[in-house]
């Protein structure tokens, strides 16, 4: 049943609402930007609107099922419960859709960790982020840092959030999903981070696997 679930949960993950709302509105996201078919890209091609309306598509699909499944009984906090809860993120940043290229997942990971947690550890990422936007802003002396900067903040983040759990004392299947996330957003922020350690940002391609969102 583990298995099914988690099939499930990562099909609904690879559902690339941010892109397929771009085609609407006869926006390539593939062709915009960075190439990435997230919903900040989605914002960039359309406008806030459907960006937002990506935003919440993306949160949904992770944590609509999610939360159905921990609040019935049928996942534990066990290891079947660490596959089923990471398998949406891991849909979402290789989704079969657009063969197997995808988005961030930051979203969804929003959507995951509300479910798993009722919304704390997802309010503790958002306040870890918070923080370090603050800190990359003071650092830039007000001044919007780089597209390169994002992306290594929010593998930074997720990083920190592990103090989070760790103090809240969360069991080791959540330990397991913070893992797959934190190399997901890593694998996905790669070019992102690689360009800002080597001081080359603004030369990432404007197509590829990683994306915003």
């Amino acid at each position: 049943m583990i298995l099914w679930l988690a099939v499930a949960e990562f099909l609904c993950g690879a559902l690339m609402f941010s892109y397929w709302l771009g085609k609407l509105v006869r926006k390539d996201l593939k062709h915009v930007g960075d190439g990435n078919p997230g919903a900040f890209n989605l914002w960039r091609a359309a406008g806030y609107r459907w960006g937002l309306a990506g935003i919440l598509l993306d949160f949904l699909k992770g944590y609509v099922p999610l939360v159905f499944l921990v609040e019935s009984g049928m996942l534990g906090l066990d290891y079947g419960m660490t596959i089923v809860a990471a398998a949406p993120i891991l849909g979402h940043a290789f989704s079969p859709f657009l063969k197997f290229k995808g988005g961030k997942a930051i979203a969804v990971t929003f959507g995951v960790w509300s479910a798993l947690t009722r919304f704390e550890a997802a309010l503790a990422y958002a306040v870890i982020l918070a923080v370090l936007l603050a800190a990359f802003f003071f650092y830039k002396k007000g001044k919007y840092a780089s597209r390169e900067a994002d992306g290594l903040q929010v593998v930074a983040g997720m990083a920190l959030l592990s103090i989070y759990l760790l103090a809240a004392g969360y069991p080791l299947a959540i330990w397991g999903v913070w893992l797959v996330n934190l190399l997901v957003m890593a694998y996905a922020n790669r070019q992102a981070i690689r360009a800002f350690l080597t001081g080359k940002g603004g030369n990432l391609p404007r197509s590829g696997n990683g994306v915003t969102l």
